[in-house]
């Protein structure tokens, strides 16, 4: 259920033969009260967005059969059951294809004695009849059905332009055989090269469509289907399925983790690569998370359950890519549109090459042949495959490599982010603060720490996380607060052993009317750390230093990011002079400092007045507002279902560099939509003009078109070949 309150369904789709049919299908769905329904030709899909109360998932597997499609909820089958279904019914086509390519050859060994010359038939013509009708017919009768089909939905698509020219073709050639008007050509071959051609073709691009898919099938595969489960002080072995949240597990060294969880007991390390894509493995020990399908190393965990089935952060994956997967890009807005009126325009142009060849040459022979050219070499399944199939290689090798995609639309325009706003704290630091420094000032360096943390028990900001820690240590016993006011942005107050006590920024003190040690403050700012000052009854007792460690790769990231043209803006919440020393480290020559959380969401907004396309990187959680405001969100490493949502991108692993793997992705996945694009209309502009001039036999436009669609996925199928930090 999304926040509007509409429900999210995945249908699978069956009969789609060209983008033409998807155009189709969507517009269908879209008539629906309450239904915004976008589908995936290349992944068979339709992802519907609809609120319940005012359709229902019924109304839309009718409305796609009564458009002359099959509709399937995606939870009618199980994923293997789907994966069986699909193979079965690629064996028949696959058998159908092979019966279909026994009758069709004798029929090309005539067309070759032809073009060599020979006007004598080399089979006789009744014999030709013979093998061309059963594929016409049975092999063909799918084009027939689909066309039929299409027409009653007031609409044009691929098998209309096969079943009309292979009928013209086919037509032709029955009444001179029963005819016997041997000074004609018959054109049997033409009509059976035609369907067997196209056969192949679909063949061929549904293997390459399957590929596509492949990184989904990869990370499914990777989930181990039984557990180690402790129940009554036995461990015994139970399927994946049966494990509920709270269940105590164990995980041996080289198993693989079955469900997310929290260790209890015992020390490991754990490979994480098929969620960051990072080989280095994970120290895990009592109170770390682990996650499903990732691989333990030499030690034994006890670990107790907290996301199991669709509530792993596996499955949460899995989710987001079939999501980005049947998403559509922006680019392919004039691809739908050139494929909802592409049929009845080659269809006119069709009708009018066979004029214009009678009329004028008063050949109606060419005029026949070179109208059904027309007809076939322009199929639009290309123009439907080239925008999809990129998109789904592009999420599926991101999803390898730590990098989630939330749709289409975020991967198109993350090539086109110039301007990158980024959060400090747990972007370009550790996000984890130590106290470095404490300064007195009216009271020892004990007590001032000791007042600090007694405020800090109230609350969760992660400086107060890194006091609580030092006080710890020292073994400092706290006060329990009273009247204890949280500040956002600002700092704590409250009541400390009865006596008002402040703590927070100098600003905050200052505001307070205490006096502050400049000279000392500042020297510690220009060092780059956070500096806090803790004040009793109005009188400061001292300053407290916190430093949080930038990543080790995060100079390296801004490099990167640099030279890609991308300018880079740091908003933090720092004075000036600590976060002027944190830029300084990093190579960032613009921020903005001492801003309020609630105030980053402006000042993205204010970086997009440029008219520049803005990203923002953040922790997906604190940073929420800021990342909705952005043109394009990045939340880092998070792994949370919070940061998935609030994000368009999730980057698994806690490295700004990834980012810049983000922008290098969609650059190359809209590399290889615009080439796809540009394959498809180029086929069709130079195809249909020589088709309609005469230059292209039937066969030859059934060959052609065919293997454009296996060569615009062949090229898709490339991207599987990119990689991050390249």
């Amino acid at each position: 259920m999304t926040a509007d309150g509409k429900s999210i369904l995945e249908l699978p789709i069956e009969g789609m033969t060209c983008a033409a049919c998807a155009t189709r299908i969507e517009k269908v769905l879209n008539r629906l009260p309450g239904v915004s329904a976008q589908v995936n030709f290349a992944a068979e899909k339709a992802s519907v967005r609809y609120a319940p109360g005012l359709a229902s998932v019924e109304d839309m597997v009718a409305a796609v059969r009564k458009a002359g499609y099959e509709a399937r909820p995606s939870d009618a089958l199980t994923r293997g059951e789907e994966k069986a279904r699909k193979e079965a019914q690629y064996r028949a086509e696959l058998k159908r294809f092979w019966i279909s390519v026994v009758l069709t050859l004798p029929l090309l060994a005539q067309m070759g004695a032809m073009a060599g010359g020979a006007h004598q038939d080399l089979l006789p013509r009744w014999l030709q009849l013979a093998l061309a009708t059963p594929v016409q017919f049975w092999i063909g009768w799918r084009f027939y059905i689909g066309a039929y089909h299409a027409l009653r939905g007031g609409a044009g698509n691929m098998d209309v332009l096969i079943a009309l020219g292979t009928t013209m073709a086919y037509g032709f050639s029955f009444v001179v055989t029963v005819l016997g008007l041997q000074h004609q050509h018959v054109y049997f071959e033409a009509s059976a090269a035609i369907i067997t051609l196209v056969l192949m073709g679909k063949l061929l691009e549904a293997r390459a469509k399957a590929k596509t898919s492949a990184a989904i099938e990869a990370l499914i595969r990777l989930q181990p289907q039984t557990a180690r489960v402790e129940r009554d002080g036995v461990v015994r072995e139970v399927p994946v399925d049966q494990l509920h949240p709270g269940d105590i597990f164990l995980v041996r060294a080289g198993e693989s983790v079955p469900v997310d969880g929290e260790v209890v007991e015992g020390a490991s390390s754990v490979n994480e690569a098929m969620l960051t894509g990072e080989s280095l493995p994970r120290a895990k020990a009592p109170g770390a998370k682990v996650f499903a399908a990732t691989v333990n190393g030499d030690g034994l965990l006890k670990c107790r359950a907290t996301g199991v089935g669709s509530h792993t952060l596996l499955a949460g994956i899995i989710r987001m890519v079939e999501q980005a997967q049947g998403s559509k890009a922006p680019v392919q807005r004039l691809a739908d549109r050139i494929s909802g009126i592409f049929v009845p325009v080659v269809t006119a142009v069709a009708l009018l090459t066979f004029l214009l060849w009678w009329a004028l040459a008063g050949d109606f022979t060419a005029a026949l042949v070179n109208a059904v050219a027309v007809l076939v070499i322009a199929c639009p399944c290309a123009l439907g495959l080239a925008t999809p199939t990129a998109i789904m290689v592009g999420t599926g090798r991101g999803a390898a490599a730590g990098i989630l995609v939330k749709n289409a639309q975020a991967l198109e325009l993350a090539e086109k982010v110039r301007v990158l706003a980024v959060d400090k704290t747990g972007t370009l630091t550790l996000g984890q603060p130590v106290v470095t420094d404490v300064v007195p000032a009216y009271a020892t360096a004990a007590e001032t720490l000791r007042v600090a943390a007694s405020l800090e028990q109230g609350s969760t900001h992660p400086l107060g996380a890194a006091i609580l820690a030092r006080a710890a240590e020292m073994g400092l016993s706290l006060s329990p607060p009273a009247d204890f006011q949280s500040l956002a942005g600002k700092g704590l107050a409250g009541l400390v052993d009865g006596i008002a006590c402040h703590l927070g920024s100098p600003a905050y003190l200052a505001g307070e009317g205490i006096e502050l040690p400049y000279a000392e403050l500042e020297a510690l700012q220009q060092q780059g750390k956070t500096v806090v000052g803790v004040a009793r009854a109005g009188t400061l007792l001292g300053l407290i230093a916190i430093a949080d460690p930038l990543r080790p790769t995060s100079r390296a990231a801004i490099g990167r990011l640099v030279r890609k043209g991308i300018e880079v803006v740091m908003l933090t919440g720092d004075n000036r002079a600590t976060a002027a020393a944190i830029a300084r480290q990093v190579g960032i020559e613009r921020f903005e400092a001492e801003v309020l959380p609630q105030d980053k969401a402006h000042a993205v907004t204010r970086l997009k007045q440029g008219g520049r396309l803005v990203g923002m990187a953040g922790d997906g959680i604190n940073d929420a507002p800021a990342l909705a405001a952005a043109d394009v969100s990045f939340a880092m490493g998070a792994g949370t279902d919070v940061a998935m949502e609030a994000a368009d991108v999730t980057l698994m692993k806690d490295d700004l560099g990834s980012v810049a793997d983000a922008v290098d992705l969609s650059r190359a996945t809209l590399s290889k939509i615009r080439q796809n694009l540009f394959f498809a209309f180029v086929y069709n502009v130079l195809g249909i003009p020589l088709a309609a001039l005469g230059y292209l036999n039937p066969v030859i436009a059934g060959a052609a078109m065919a293997l454009s669609s296996v060569s615009v996925v062949s090229n898709s199928l490339l991207l599987r070949r990119w990689r991050p930090g390249r």
